[in-house]
């Protein structure tokens, strides 16, 4: 790693993480609106790069389709979560972008519908991916704890992916390659990642017991194995999209991020870990809805 990407990354780090942090702690009003609405631009901005990786592959879908169709799942959820309606808006909104797929190509004028199947594929591909995973962000927000919640979640996925570059520089020279998907990455950054994620939970849980109150097994356990399988999703989430930008002949997903890459390329841990550590959270504390 150059030393020119090096200071990039330290330097989103050390804007992006205090950034998230009072997103988080200073807007939390009508179930923290305000994230959720970044969350949706975050979808939007993703669905276009994975739109874009699969017009390489055949998969035709325009920008502007593929942004709104990447913002249904987070936008029904923040109708949810900020604007009190019911779930029935979330079927509501699929079953809007999925007839869109399946009737506007019949309005095709070219006498060559080979391209139809591939362009309905790639609409319900963006439609999933990253928003759907995104939106389980958003429904953390309707937690009773969810600043800390949201908060410890972020740190968790943070930690990881901070953990695992620094102790893979550090002592993984010799233990790479255990991922063929990312030959770079090395046993030692992946234990490091764990152990971070691990960490978070378990200061969480001790810091801010009132959030993280334990529902069915003792505190300490249950802070390990949330971080733990978290800390697993972070790592295949990130592994998980660097397939997808292998398979394109891409070695970042966009530009948009100094030193890091596109949008995909900063969310991908989040999009993935997101759904996991709710549910855990869920099952192991007292995450009863508001």
């Amino acid at each position: 790693m150059t030393a020119k990407i090096l200071i990039a990354r330290l330097v989103v780090f050390l804007v992006g993480l205090p950034a998230v942090a009072a997103l988080i702690l200073y807007l939390p009003h009508y179930n923290h609106l305000a994230m959720n609405v970044l969350v949706i631009l975050v979808s939007m901005a993703g669905a276009v790069e994975f739109s874009r990786m699969l017009r390489i592959k055949g998969f035709p879908l325009n920008t502007v389709e593929a942004a709104l169709l990447g913002a249904l799942s987070p936008v029904s959820m923040t109708l949810i979560v900020s604007g009190d309606t019911n779930y029935q808006i979330t079927q509501s909104l699929f079953i809007i972008g999925a007839s869109w797929l399946l009737v506007a190509v019949v309005f095709i004028r070219k006498q060559d519908f080979s391209p139809a199947l591939h362009r309905i594929a790639a609409g319900f591909a963006v439609m999933m991916y990253p928003g759907l995973f995104l939106s389980w962000v958003i429904h953390m927000a309707y937690l009773k704890h969810s600043t800390m919640v949201i908060l410890g979640f972020a740190l968790t996925v943070m930690a990881n992916d901070s953990a695992a570059w620094a102790c893979g520089n550090l002592f993984g020279k010799n233990n790479k390659g255990i991922f063929k998907a990312s030959p770079n990455k090395s046993l030692a950054g992946f234990i490091g990642g764990l152990t971070a994620s691990m960490a978070v939970c378990v200061l969480f849980t001790a810091f801010f017991p009132v959030s993280y109150k334990p529902d069915q097994i003792a505190a300490l356990p249950s802070a390990i194995i949330t971080g733990l399988f978290s800390g697993i999703a972070v790592t295949f989430g990130d592994l998980s999209e660097s397939v997808l930008k292998r398979s394109c002949g891409l070695k970042d997903s966009g530009y948009i991020i100094p030193g890091r890459g596109g949008i995909l390329d900063s969310i991908d841990s989040f999009a993935l870990s997101a759904p996991v550590f709710y549910l855990l959270f869920r099952f192991f504390f007292d995450g009863a809805n508001k």
